[in-house]
Order: structure tokens, then sequence, then C-alpha cells
């Protein structure tokens, strides 16, 4: 199979950027290594602990900006008062000589737990403090009375810190690698590839046949999987951005932070793709009229000729596109007149609405100003909450379960080794998560990756014996090699950052023994550290990640209830509601990636089939009520150049029959909350029959919900919910005068309409396929019984 061309160039720019990455990884290293090795008596005197230095390397510099260094700067100096600080009070009022095994282990568990309890501590900042914690302590108990209480701690300091400017040099020479020149470049590829995916829109919409449009279809699908990726790759560099903005500002005062408008181009690229997938039928009907079919082409042509200015970093600006061009397009559009009047046609008009949404996020010459200021505040924010870090309650179990999982690893990792104890915890306090993650798997890719490193590093060592100033050349391939893999799913950051340190460690030191006994003694150390982590974890979080998806699906169905009850023409705002939907989804998303790594043991299988379509599900029912939510908003501007009065009568006969639609799709959803909600159906009848409590008479209270019925009856009702809407905005439109003048304005209603009748049949579809989705897994669960839902329903609101 022929390799595309996007292909072909994503796969070099893959390459450039693991070569780049690993040349700075490597530079950086080589930094610390001739500086420790080579350098100044005097220097080398201060850095006594270039393990760390290395170690901070390898935390601050992969995939890193000269943006995100000079941010390291300021978290490592912010790590150094939080780890460095109060260990020097410590061992001055304690004495390193009265320091055992376990008061040794209590002191890095209590330091610990301070260092994590601040909820707004960025985690570079964490896990550099964590690790100067155990440097300092561990090695004060093993050296004893020879340790100096101030020195040694201010010698950890200095090796970081030593670690912190090879990162900083390193990103700067021999040219600064700046995250605003990765951000413009990202932007420049994803406008281009913006203008790609539009162009097959746009054909495929004018297409003649099905499978003509179906083949520009998938081309676009595969296109917008780079543009996701442009996306993520410039939201990652917007942080260090912040840092750089004083330079590039003076520089380049109009192309500050182009990434800033991208995500208003991603949304209605998205929904025309949406539409295109539900047209069953090509040609569309609407585009036997010529007029408007040369119209599209012609906004395709005026949208284009913006995303290049965008393209060679223009500053967004419509007077620079020829004006007639742009009122011919909009002239050629208000031939709309008049909205569908059966389904069919649609996801026709959805399409304009998202071509003519696309158009609008353009012309939007003021984004780029606002969101700089909205930079500056949350950029202030920081700052404010760094110095507003007060103990937060939710702040407790996870300070809690990194300060005992620290403590036991240094513990055990002292009494199985005292000269190495300090390898046991070290892996655990620089791999500290932000949050909850997969516990066995992240464990395995770091013992892994550390295995991988360490054995590396052994062979460098041996091959390079003759030559030991050459040996560290042999870090060269190992850091291209671990910039693929940490783009791999296999092992990720996590492994990849472990098997990096694991082989720099060993090439890039000297005089610490054998390099075969100092590798067994680091990987059983390692071994020691992780396996405390583990037991910690499944101690003090019990919870299965498979059960927590279940919990956590019955909370977005009740968030998607919310959002779908908040659907007016009357103005209420939405976005509140869509927030909390986005938010639950997600973390359904990463409970059940966790679930699906998660050992089985003695339990079921878990059902990853079942939850992966009722999250894709939920996902498409985020995605319409945010398009829903551009509809009204796109009817309440155009509203404000139409009579009052035939507004108010809009507003009165569509939102009847929104909230008809609201009736029938909530009664439906709280029901299938309710199902989820139950831990299984033998347990639901132990209690009934437990409270001697008959659900006969529930059945007869409760209205079965129209999308629970028959599948006729549910034909039914939705074909007559969505004719009523189609016929009464059909009734509002005619009262718009066209020979005043108002031809625009009703276009623009035409399409805000037809939009919004499209996402309420998109949103009724979806709900039917979570129906069937979680029929599913109740099945799945209780594979004896009869899975009645409505029944299921009836009975727990007996009880």
């Amino acid at each position: 199979m022929p390799t595309l061309p996007h292909q072909s160039s994503r796969a070099r720019a893959i390459w450039l950027s693991c070569l780049a990455s690993a040349f700075r990884t490597a530079l950086a290293c080589a930094i610390v290594a001739c500086t420790t090795l080579y350098g100044p008596t005097a220097l080398r005197r201060q850095v006594a602990f270039p393990a760390f230095s290395y170690v901070t390397v390898v935390l601050m510099v992969t995939n890193a900006t000269l943006g995100d260094a000079l941010r390291g700067c300021w978290h490592g100096l912010y790590a150094t008062v939080l780890g460095v600080c109060p260990a020097i009070l410590s061992l001055w009022a304690i004495g390193p000589a009265r320091f055992t095994k376990t008061t040794t282990a209590l002191a890095v568990a209590l330091s610990a737990f301070v260092v994590v309890l601040p909820e707004h501590t960025h985690l570079l900042s964490k896990r550099i403090a964590l690790g100067q914690v155990v440097i300092v302590y561990v090695l004060a108990f093993i050296n004893g009375v020879n340790t100096e209480a101030v020195m040694h701690p201010i010698h950890v300091a200095a090796s970081t810190a030593l670690g912190v400017v090879a990162c900083v040099l390193a990103l700067l020479l021999p040219y600064p690698c700046l995250a605003s020149s990765e951000v413009k470049e990202n932007s420049k590829l994803f406008a281009e590839n913006a203008s790609g995916r539009l162009k097959l829109f746009v054909k495929a919409f004018c297409a003649e046949d099905n499978t003509s449009a179906q083949a520009l279809i998938s081309q676009a699908k595969s296109l917008a999987v780079s543009g996701t990726k442009h996306l993520q790759s410039i939201k990652c560099k917007q942080e260090g951005m912040q840092w750089e903005r004083f330079p590039v500002k003076i520089l380049k005062p109009n192309c500050l932070n182009p990434g800033e408008r991208l995500p208003g181009l991603e949304t209605p690229l998205r929904g025309m793709e949406m539409a295109l997938s539900s047209s069953s039928l090509f040609p569309v009907r609407i585009m036997l009229d010529p007029e408007l079919k040369n119209g599209i082409i012609g906004l395709e042509e005026h949208i284009n000729q913006t995303l290049d200015q965008f393209k060679n970093c223009i500053p967004f600006n419509l007077a620079t596109v020829p004006e007639s061009n742009v009122d011919n397009v909009m002239n050629s559009l208000q031939s709309l007149q008049t909205i569908p009047p059966t389904q069919k046609d649609l996801p026709s008009f959805f399409f304009l609405f998202c071509l003519k949404l696309l158009q609008n996020n353009l012309s939007m010459t003021r984004s780029s100003s606002e969101s700089r200021k909205q930079n500056e505040c949350s950029f202030k924010g920081n700052w404010s909450n760094i110095l507003m870090s007060v103990i937060n309650r939710s702040r407790f179990m996870p300070a809690f379960r990194c300060s005992l999982s620290l403590g036991l690893a240094v513990l055990f990792g002292l009494i199985y080794s005292k000269e190495n104890g300090y390898w046991s915890g070290l892996p655990v306090a620089i791999s500290l998560a932000s949050a909850r993650e997969a516990t066995f798997k992240v464990i395995n890719v770091k013992f892994q990756g550390t295995v991988l490193g360490t054995v590396y590093g052994v062979l460098g060592c041996f091959v390079f014996k003759r030559f030991v100033k050459l040996r560290f050349i042999a870090l060269l391939p190992w850091f291209i090699f671990t910039s693929h893999l940490q783009r791999s799913r296999l092992y990720g950051q996590a492994g990849a950052v472990s098997s990096v340190i694991g082989a720099v460690l060993i090439l890039g030191r000297q005089n610490f023994g054998p390099p075969s006994d100092f590798a067994i003694a680091r990987i059983v150390e390692t071994f020691i550290g992780l396996s405390c982590s583990i037991i910690v974890d499944i101690l003090l979080q019990p919870a299965r990640a498979s059960n927590l998806a279940k919990v956590q699906l019955s909370k977005s169905l009740d968030a998607l209830h919310e959002s779908i009850g908040a659907i007016s023409l009357a103005g209420s705002s939405m976005e509140e509601s869509q927030e909390k939907l986005r938010v639950h989804v997600n973390e359904l998303r990463k409970f059940i990636a966790e679930a699906e790594t998660e050992p089985n043991f003695w339990f079921l299988p878990f059902p990853s089939s079942c939850y992966l379509k009722l999250l894709g599900s939920l996902s498409q029912m985020g995605d319409f009520l945010l398009y829903g939510t551009h509809a009204v908003g796109f009817l309440q501007k155009e509203s404000q150049k139409v009579a009052d009065t035939i507004w108010d009568d809009a507003v009165y006969k569509v939102d009847g029959d929104l909230e008809h639609f609201k009736k029938m799709m909530c009664s439906t959803i709280k029901c299938l909350e309710v199902v989820t909600s139950i831990k299984s159906l033998k347990a639901l009848e132990k209690e009934i029959q437990m409270n001697n409590i008959s659900y006969d008479l529930e059945l007869q209270k409760l209205p079965i919900p129209a999308m629970l019925r028959s599948s006729g009856s549910d034909e039914t009702e939705i074909e007559k919910m969505t004719t009523s809407y189609l016929q009464n905005s059909s009734e509002v439109l005619e009262q718009i005068n066209a020979d005043e003048g108002e031809e625009e304005v009703k276009s623009k209603l035409v399409l805000g309409l037809g939009a919004l009748a499209f996402c309420m049949t998109s949103l009724v579809r979806e709900t039917r396929e979570i129906e069937k989705g979680i029929r599913e897994l109740m099945q799945w669960e209780n594979p004896t019984c009869n899975v009645n839902l409505y029944e299921i329903s009836c009975k727990v609101h007996a009880l």
C-alpha cells in the first residue's frame, strides 16, 4: 500500500523531533558529565551528587523548550526551598549521628507529606523536592558523623542547580529551542491541515455520487488525526510560551501566540465531518441550486484565503480579503429562505451552519488580544495560588499515600543495603503523579525501563572498557531510542524516563565500583521501592478502576441529564452544565483506560467494549450539545434584527417543542442513570425481598419513557416531535418579510433552526445507542437474568 504524502511528512517530522530531543538531552548530560568529571576541583567539591544532577536533567529536558527550562529554573528554586531548607534545620537540630534506619524513613515520610500536601505546587517542583529529601536524609544516615549538617544539603542544592543550568544551556545552544517557534510551526501545519480538510469536505458535499463522497470523507478523517496531534503539541507548549513572552513580544509583536485561536477552527470542522457522516444520499438535494453551490465554493475559497494569512503569521483581518468577494458569497447563501420539511435534509443545513460558524470564528480579530489578557490573568493567578497554597482536605490522602510509600521504600531499601538505600526511594520520589493512574501498568513500565536502561549502561561500559572517556558517546543512540519509546503506548513517558536515567547513571559516572554490581544493586533497590508503592496504593485506594468506571458512568449520565435540561431559546446559560459533562466524561475515559490495564485476579474481566461504546456515545452527545449551544447563540444574535413580537412567537412555539424533546430525553436518561447505579440485579432482588416491598404499584405510577418502549412507538414519537419542530420553525420564518431586506437575517435563522433540529435528532440517536450499551452491560454483569431496564428502574424507585 503506497504511503500518503502527509503520512511520510508526519514520519519525517517525528524523526526530526526525536533527533532534536535526543541531541538536547545528550548535550545537557554532557555538560553535567564534563563539569563533574573534568571541571574545577572547587566546583566538583560542591556538586557532590552528580547522580541527582542527571536525574534533574532528565526530569526537565525531555521534550522541553527554552520556556520550559526557564520555568524549570523557578520550579527548581521553589523545590529547593521545600526540600533542602527544612532539611538543614532538621539535620542541625537533631544531628546526623543520631539518625537510624527508622528515624531516617520517618524524616523522609514527614518531609514528603509537607512537600506533596499543597495543592498548587507544580508537579516538577514536588518531584525535585522529594528527590532532594531522599538524597539528603538517606546519605546523612549512611555517612553518619562525617555528614556536615549545613554543607551536605547545600551540596544537594548545588547538584540540582547544575542540572537546571545544564538544561538551560542545552536549550540555548547551538540555537534557542523556543516554545513560540514550535507553536508557530504547529499552528502553520494545523492551518494547512484545516485548509486541506475544508477542501475535502466541500468536495464531498458537492459530490455527484455516494462512492466519491465517502472516499473524500475518509481522506478528511485521516487528516483529522494529524490535526488533533498538532493541537495537542500546541497545547503542551502554551505554558512554556509564557516564560518567553517578553523577548518574543519585543521581536514579533503581531505574532505572539498564533495557537490561541486554533481550537475555534477545530470545532466547526469536526461538525462538518459529523454532518457528512450522517448524510445517507449524494448528491445533496440543496446542491441542485447552482447559485447556492457556487456560493459554498466561494465561501470555502474565502476561508482558505484567510487561512493563508494565518499560515504566514499575518494577523486575522478580513479587510485584506476583497470585500466584493465577501459580499458575493454572503448574497449567494441568502437563497436559503425555508426550513427543510423532513429530517433527511437536516445534515445539509448543519453542514452549512458549521461552514458559516468557521467563517465567523475566523472573523474574530480581537480573539488574540482577549486570549492574551486571559493568559496574563491566569499567569498572575498562578503566583497568587502559590502564595496561597493552603491546606486542602482533598489533598490529605494523596499526600499521606506518597509519604507512606516513600517512607517504606527508604526503610526497606536501607534494611537490604545501607550503601545503596537511596536508590529504593528515588524512583518513588521522581515518579510522583498528579492524579490517580493505572498503578500496575505504570509500575511495570517503570521497572522494565529501569532494567532496560541499566543493562544498556552495563553493555556500554563493556564495549568502551578501554576507552572510559568515550563511553558517554554510547548514550546518544539510547537517547534517540527512548525518544521514540516515549511516544509508544507500550512504555510512554514513565518507562522512557526510567530507561534514560538507568543508562545515564552508569555511563555518566566514575569510581562507583564494577558496573555490573552497581546495576544489580540498583535494580533490586528499584524493585523494593516500586513494590512498596504498589502495596500502599492497594491498601489506601482499594477501589478498583472497573468499579469506579461504573460509578462515573452514572455521574456522567446525571450530568448529561442536566445539560439537556438546560437547552432553551430563552437565553439561559448552558455552558456550565456542558463543562460539567465534559469533566465527567473525561474522568470516565481515565477510569476506562486504567481498568483495561488492571489485572483481573479473581474478579470478572472488565467489559471494555461495552464501556468504550458508551464513552463514544457520551462524547458525541457532548459535541452535539456544544453545537446546539452555538446554534442557540446564533439565533439569539440574529433575533435582535427582527421584530420582538416575531421572536417572542418563535420562542413560544419552538420552546414548546424543545420542552417536549427535553421531557422525552430526560426521562429516558434518568431511567438509565438509575439502572447504572445498582451493584447487581441479584443484590437488588435480595434487598426487595428483605424489605418485603412490591414494585407492581411502581410499574403503574411511573410512565414508561418513550425511548424505552417498542421500537415502532419510539420512531413515531420522535418523528412527531421533529415534524412539529420543523413546522413551527417554518411558521415563524414565514412571518419575516423578505421584501424589506431581511433575506440575510432569514437565511441565518434558517441555518440556526436547522442546526438545532439536527442536534436534537442526533442526541436522540445517541441516546438509543446508550440504551443499547447499558442493556448489554447489565446483561454482561448478570448473565442469568432477563434484563428489562424499565422494570429495574421501577424496582429501584420502589426501594
